[in-house]
């Protein structure tokens, strides 16, 4: 006969569950996508999830008939992966149970954990996939910081509602004192209870259309190594820029392709290293709507480096100098001067906190689910927090030991769908 949970362990359970959907922070500030499990399991817990279109409009003047300008569109997508499952097992004896406290702090310890894995797990496809970069030379101030963040994504066309900021510790509270310091005495009018929330909470608030949070744990980004002449050839017949594709045809047919990323080459990759931010001379970022050029260069990632010469980035350039209708709707970038030898720049001069930015279509949260079977001896609990995300706890009694063996799990993935939505902001860079 199957163990059955007493009524004491299913109000903790009700309590955790509760408490594990308080903790989830950031992935209320992403999307959630709800999967077919069945499908998921035969898929190798993979599907391909659809980027935004980008439609582009024509001139009909002269009349009305536009019949020899219908184009294809080009339908991009990226794979989305269930690729964390999150578990925190634990025992409790017969001597130790009869201490029901020792059970609660345990579970709500569980709680703590599973609810950070998630967190950590959005923090970290935000501040290594994102390709937005703002580089600033001091400590975090304030409304000024933030404000560049909202440049750089006003320009490029993201939308201007559903943005998020999450900051280290240090440059959030950096950001509180400018507040907590303001008033007539700093030229601000603002009320005072923003002052005094900074003041007395170390809180921020909204801050130029950005909502920003204080992490407790930041990912950092090491200093570029790689040399200070590394150049890249932006000519026509470099072949350094990408032309968007929905699939390609291979041995096994038509698969789908993951645009997110490129390969190019370059004067050396010595040093260089995944994560490293840098510009190209003459490459500036567009708006990705009317695709006008915005007279401020392009930010990139390192992904990875394949060999001395060749390395992977993020976002590619699409910068459609050889016309193709693909990237001409996908358009990320102008080569206002082509060379063959191009200036690169790295912009992470200084180790410092990487402030992941966002908005919260291009980041998404995939709900996984555990099937365990009924009857089979052990006892199961499970709930579901608003954003779908499934939180599980098992008990099983061995009368050997007269030990109980508990543990709490969850399912879920997370994606990037559009790096060049989302970026991250470093302080204190040369």
């Amino acid at each position: 006969m199957a163990n059955s949970f007493n009524k004491e362990e299913r109000v903790a359970f009700e309590s955790i569950l509760e408490g594990f959907q308080d903790a989830l922070v950031l992935s209320r500030n992403v999307g959630v996508y709800n999967t077919d499990q069945t499908m998921m399991e035969r898929a190798s817990d993979t599907i391909w999830r659809p980027q935004p279109y980008i439609a582009s409009s024509i001139d009909a003047a002269p009349g009305t008939d536009i019949s020899a300008s219908y184009k294809d569109s080009t339908q991009l997508a990226v794979p989305s992966t269930i690729g964390f499952s999150k578990s925190v097992p634990f025992t409790l004896d017969a001597k130790e149970l009869r201490d029901a406290l020792q059970e609660n702090r345990l579970a709500d310890a569980a709680k703590q954990k599973l609810a950070s894995d998630i967190n950590v797990a959005i923090m970290d496809v935000a501040a290594t996939q994102g390709t937005l970069v703002v580089k600033r030379t001091e400590a975090a101030k304030g409304f000024d910081d933030v404000a560049e963040v909202e440049a750089i994504m006003n320009e490029q066309g993201v939308v201007d509602y559903d943005r998020y900021l999450a900051l280290s510790s240090r440059d959030y509270n950096g950001m509180a004192s400018n507040l907590a310091n303001g008033g007539a005495a700093a030229g601000r009018s603002f009320g005072g209870d923003k002052s005094n929330s900074a003041y007395e909470r170390a809180f921020v608030g909204q801050v130029a259309s950005f909502d920003t949070y204080k992490l407790d744990y930041a990912n950092r980004l090491t200093a570029a190594a790689g040399g200070g002449n590394l150049t890249i050839d932006t000519r026509d017949t470099g072949g350094n820029f990408y032309n968007p594709s929905a699939t390609s045809t291979s041995v096994g047919g038509q698969i789908n392709v993951d645009n997110r990323t490129d390969t190019v080459t370059v004067s050396s990759t010595t040093n260089v290293a995944a994560g490293d931010c840098f510009t190209i001379a003459g490459v500036e970022s567009v708006h990705h709507i009317t695709k006008q050029a915005t007279g401020q260069l392009k930010t990139f990632r390192v992904m990875s480096v394949t060999n001395g010469t060749t390395m992977v980035i993020s976002p590619p350039i699409i910068s459609n100098q050889v016309a193709n209708e693909a990237a001409e709707q996908y358009k990320n970038c102008e080569v206002t001067s082509k060379a063959a030898a191009k200036a690169i720049a790295f912009l992470n001069t200084t180790t410092a906190a990487a402030n992941p930015f966002w908005q919260k279509d291009s980041m998404e949260l995939l709900a996984g689910r555990y099937a365990m079977p009924d009857n089979a001896g052990v006892s199961v609990l499970r709930g579901t927090t608003d954003q779908g995300i499934e939180l599980v706890m098992q008990k099983f009694y061995d009368i050997n030991t007269m030990t109980t063996k508990y543990r709490c799990d969850t399912l879920f993935g997370v994606v990037n769908k559009q790096p060049e939505m989302s970026g991250i902001m470093l302080f204190g860079q040369a």
